[in-house]
């Protein structure tokens, strides 16, 4: 009878593998040694904060909600029909994950810039999205929708589609599955991706800054807000805060995500 293999790690391996940890970890831990706890609650609850804190919240909710409406009918599509083209279309949706955020700045700029043909058509409506808080939604929605359509088609995949068939043995029309069977079973995943597509339109920076710039109020979100305080006006505490508070909420959507997503990863 032959034993199974011992799960002893490689000394040769352990070095390396702490150097990685600790490649992760030394950044985080140096941020939270530099941090003036102090001053800490006065921070957070400082105008610049909330302003750029209720504007992030803002523009990634929306995001999350365009990602949502075009982004779950495209993810049943990839995952559940033999849609013309679907390699093709799965690597353009997902090419926002690789593609260099300031890039996707500029892309956005010369399609839905002003003087562009889209943009025109929104001028008269008088929709501007360049240097508004639309724009900045937009640009939030182009970094974080793929994570939505690559988790939702992930999850459609892994669910068995035989609810789907005897649905339509029972008679039931295939929007009246769509609703009533497929969605319901695929909950699990959108919430994921949803959260997933939050927290990344949430720290959004680079397509941000570079599509709807940096005003107070109106485009500054936290990341922008973090960055203009540690290069621009010189306030390395108040960058120190704003970095902080997104760790924390980064943290807290990978807690919430744990059995969903690193369960899956044991």
């Amino acid at each position: 009878m032959t034993r199974g293999v011992t799960r002893r790690p490689l000394l040769g391996l352990l070095i390396p593998a702490a150097v990685a940890v600790l490649f992760i970890a030394l950044p985080l831990i140096g941020l939270l040694l530099h941090v003036d706890w102090s001053n800490l609650p006065s921070q957070l609850v400082s105008t610049d904060v909330l302003t750029a804190l209720r504007l992030s919240l803002e523009c990634s909710v929306i995001a999350v909600a365009v990602s949502l409406v075009i982004g779950v009918p495209l993810a049943h599509l990839l995952a559940r029909t033999s849609l013309p083209g679907r390699r093709l279309i799965r690597g353009l949706v997902t090419l926002p994950l690789v593609l260099p955020p300031v890039v996707g700045g500029i892309a956005l700029q010369t399609a839905l810039g002003r003087t562009t043909p889209i943009g025109t058509v929104l001028d008269h409506f008088g929709i501007v999205l360049p240097f508004s808080t639309a724009g900045a939604a937009i640009a939030e929605a182009f970094v974080g929708f793929p994570f939505l359509v690559i988790t939702v088609e992930a999850g459609l995949r892994q669910r068995d589609d035989h609810y789907e068939e005897m649905a339509a043995t029972l008679g039931a029309r295939p929007w009246r599955r769509f609703w009533r069977v497929t969605m319901p079973l695929a909950a699990p995943s959108i919430a994921a991706g949803a959260a997933l597509c939050w927290a990344r339109a949430l720290g959004e920076f680079g397509a941000t800054i570079t599509f709807a710039g940096s005003f107070p109020g109106t485009t500054e979100t936290l990341p922008i807000a973090a960055y203009t305080s540690f290069e621009g006006s010189g306030q390395i505490g108040m960058a120190i805060t704003l970095s902080l508070l997104l760790l924390a909420i980064s943290v807290l959507v990978l807690v919430v995500l744990r059995d969903r997503w690193l369960g899956a990863l044991r």
